[in-house]
């Protein structure tokens, strides 16, 4: 681990981050050139003494965990990202691992989105990164490890999970979510977590069989939702997705179908206002993701 230069990097990212381009406001009061400390730590989820300890170099070495929070928080790019993990004595991780990182322009995306629902996903399924209105509408699923991580082995291995749509909508979204990693399969051909993860499914899911067994391929990237809130009700969404270059990652973004969504979504704002009123993120919510 090399504590000084991790801790001039960690100074030198923070300095260099606008607060608009994470979604914060830049008030006539700001003395600090980019970031502050305390902005820092709530963006990653840790403790403003830690991240004044990091930039000391008086800290422990941070787990992997610590720093894929910290390289979102500070938007870093691939490459810094894996410079942070060389520098604090990690291996980088792979692209298609648990800690795979949202792209820092996806990240970017999120944060000018505001206050419409938008995540970031890997070619898997994997919920990699979420804005604050797409917490309040369907949960926080960025926090789940091992197969839990991939929305299409919760649904089918995990029934409560299917609860955010109505029945009539969950044979369809079932058929999108096996067609989308059809798909998947088809890129990333004798790729081990693809197979590995097919392999799981087909043993733990005869629904799971059926579908695969149909061959449907489709990359899914217009659809309408219907988010079934615990507490604002049905909400229908329009669903749009953007694939990077190499379809690796996907830009979500959920937008109200009718007027009725877009004065439950209003609602749900209010809502969330009133129970984090601190800005932070939220416990999750019942649901999962609009896909």
């Amino acid at each position: 681990m090399q504590r000084e230069q991790l801790a001039d990097f960690l100074r030198r990212r923070r300095q260099a981050i606008r607060p608009a381009e994470v979604g914060l406001a830049d008030g006539p009061r700001r003395r600090t050139t980019g970031l502050r400390r305390e902005e820092v730590a709530m963006l990653a989820g840790m403790s403003v003494d830690y991240v004044v300890r990091l930039e000391q170099g008086r800290s422990s070495q941070p787990s992997a965990q610590l720093l894929g929070a910290l390289a979102r928080a500070l938007r870093l790019s691939d490459d810094e990202r894996d410079h942070l993990f060389h520098l604090a004595g990690h291996r980088p991780p792979p692209t298609d691992s648990v800690a795979a990182l949202a792209r820092a322009g996806l990240m970017r995306m999120l944060d000018l989105l505001g206050d419409t629902p938008a995540l970031v996903l890997s070619d898997l399924g994997e919920i990699l990164a979420q804005n604050r209105a797409a917490i309040l509408l369907t949960g926080d699923h960025t926090g789940f490890t091992g197969d839990r991580r991939y929305a299409i082995y919760r649904w089918f291995t995990e029934p409560a999970t299917r609860a955010a749509h109505p029945p009539e909508e969950q044979e369809h979204h079932a058929r999108q979510l096996v067609a989308d990693l059809r798909a998947a399969a088809g890129r990333r051909s004798g790729d081990p977590t693809v197979t590995g993860l097919v392999a799981r499914l087909q043993a733990d899911s005869a629904d799971f069989r059926r579908l695969w067994a149909e061959h449907e391929v489709a990359v899914r990237r217009v659809d309408r939702k219907t988010v079934l809130h615990p507490r604002v009700g049905r909400v229908l969404m329009d669903c749009e997705t953007l694939l990077t270059p190499d379809q690796g990652q996907q830009l979500l973004v959920l937008t109200p179908a009718d007027a009725e969504a877009r004065e439950r979504l209003e609602l749900l704002r209010v809502v969330g206002i009133e129970e984090f009123p601190t800005g932070a993120t939220g416990t999750p919510a019942t649901g999962t993701p609009a896909r």
